[in-house]
This record gives structure tokens, C-alpha cells and sequence, in this order.
């Protein structure tokens, strides 16, 4: 009978506005940010991967410099 290996948790991850903004980060890890970083919410409206509800959600919770990335993103 083998030992059983048991894996250290990953560390938790950094919010920071490269990840809010970078296309591989999943989905659920932009939710949080949207839900629980307001200063963050303004670089998630440049994360091509953002959806429309996210999107939604950002808009309406507002946040340091939200409605100017908004205003780029919609006249862009």
C-alpha cells in the first residue's frame, strides 16, 4: 500500500488589476473581484472575456474610475 500524498492548498491568489484584466483568468475569479475589489472593477471592463452580465454588475456597483473605463470601452 502506497502512502497517500496529500497536496498543500494553492496559495491564495493576489487580486490585482493584471489579473482582472487578463483573458485567462476564470471567470469566477473576475466575479470575485467584481463582487469583493471595487478599486479592481474598473480593470475588469478591459478583460476581453468580460461578459455582459459582469459587465452589467460592474456598471451598477460603480467603483473608482468605472464610468470613465466604461466610457472608453463604449466609444471605443
Amino acid at each position: 500500500m502506497q502512502p497517500l500524498m496529500i497536496e498543500p492548498p494553492a496559495p491564495p491568489i493576489a487580486l490585482t488589476p493584471l489579473l482582472a484584466c487578463d483573458p485567462a483568468t476564470d471567470p469566477d475569479i473576475l466575479w470575485h473581484i467584481a463582487r469583493e475589489a471595487p478599486e479592481l472593477r474598473r480593470w475588469l471592463v478591459a478583460n476581453p472575456n468580460a461578459d455582459a452580465a459582469l459587465l452589467e454588475y460592474v456598471a451598477q456597483a460603480g467603483g473608482p474610475g468605472v464610468n470613465v473605463a466604461l466610457t472608453v470601452l463604449l466609444e471605443g
